[in-house]
């Protein structure tokens, strides 16, 4: 009888032990926060998460490095081309002796390992210098070219030196098209939280739904600098006008229609030149404030703020910087700010 007894209460303890393990586990699983990272492509996702492992983490892994430096020296290669054939299709002239060297350039085909020849920079470096090159980049609008493309061009030294390994600030203004979906933990004033990108091009999209279960925090990217360009997938269709469409189709979604958002208008540094030479009316036409940028900003805001749809969630927004970390530590404080909102609201906290 005494053993019966015995045998009883381990199991009356061993269950109680394993109860307050699933209720442990399930507090811990209610306070982490997951912070859903979308938008259209190039809309400078990828760039925030990026500025995650700066902050957060610790910062890139050599391997990660490498990758970056492959994918630069690459890219050099590739939008020199794009410009080349961009200054032909808009029909603006190359410096006589420079013809020559766009058209060898044109039949470079880039090392498996990203190692740029001597020739190759220095032929990049005379391109670059051409006023047509200039001129072409100007107007990119035109064409398809990252903003950021640039900063290479301007530090090819550097890029091509033979121990050359990629700044943080080099890192950040690569662009690699995300595919899939990308996860990074960490801790937010002490909360475990996860925060995802995935990829913004049309045919990543599809991938979407299955990371949206249990969100806290809709993060939406939009590139304001992007509203006088055109999709890489369809170039009939204005980067902007696709950014409202697919906002607006998300806060729709079921699985978010109780969410809160926050969304990011970025790029407010290239879209503060821009705004300067082009009139925002070429995406809006009902926009009469001019070459003005808080008179343009305000209303692209207005724009996507009457897309939302509120029910009982809140709607924030930050006019942001991607690739400046000091303005990334902003929005992760206001990110964090409002992370504590939701769950004081559920009584997580």
């Amino acid at each position: 009888m005494g053993n019966k007894n015995n045998d009883l209460k381990k199991k009356r303890d061993r269950d109680r032990k394993i109860n307050q393990q699933i209720e442990n586990d399930r507090k811990v699983y209610e306070k982490e926060a997951k912070l859903l990272v979308l938008g259209t492509g190039d809309s400078g996702k990828s760039t925030f998460i990026k500025q995650t492992q700066l902050l957060f983490r610790d910062g890139f892994s050599e391997d990660e490095k490498m990758t970056f430096k492959k994918a630069i020296r690459i890219n050099l290669i590739r939008h020199t081309k794009l410009l080349i054939r961009a200054c032909r299709m808009l029909e603006i002239d190359l410096i006589k002796q420079n013809e020559e060297i766009a058209d060898h350039f044109l039949e470079v085909k880039p090392d498996s390992n990203g190692n740029l020849s001597k020739k190759i920079v220095n032929d990049i470096k005379i391109l670059w210098d051409d006023p047509a090159f200039k001129e072409s980049f100007d107007r990119r609008s035109q064409f398809q070219i990252p903003d950021t493309a640039y900063h290479y061009f301007d530090n090819i030294d550097e890029v091509a030196k033979e121990d050359y390994i990629p700044s943080n600030v080099d890192i950040l203004n690569c662009r690699i098209a995300t595919s899939g979906v990308k996860v990074i933990e960490f801790p937010l004033s002490g909360i475990p939280t996860k925060i995802i990108d995935v990829g913004g091009q049309r045919s990543e999209r599809r991938k979407w739904i299955h990371q949206f279960e249990d969100t806290t925090l809709v993060i939406y990217v939009v590139a304001i600098s992007e509203y006088d360009q055109k999709l890489y997938e369809d170039e009939s269709i204005n980067r902007l006008h696709e950014s409202l469409a697919l906002f607006e189709t998300t806060c729709k979604n079921y699985f978010l229609k109780k969410k809160d958002f926050l969304v990011l208008f970025n790029k407010k540094d290239i879209f503060k030149q821009k705004i300067k030479k082009i009139d925002l009316n070429v995406c809006f036409q009902k926009y009469k404030g001019g070459c003005q940028y808080k008179k343009a900003t305000k209303y692209i805001k207005k724009r996507f703020f009457r897309r939302w749809k509120s029910g009982k969630r809140n709607l924030h927004h930050m006019f942001t910087i991607g690739t400046n970390t000091k303005n990334v530590k902003l929005v992760f404080k206001r990110v964090q700010e409002v992370v504590y909102e939701i769950f004081t609201k559920q009584g997580i906290l």
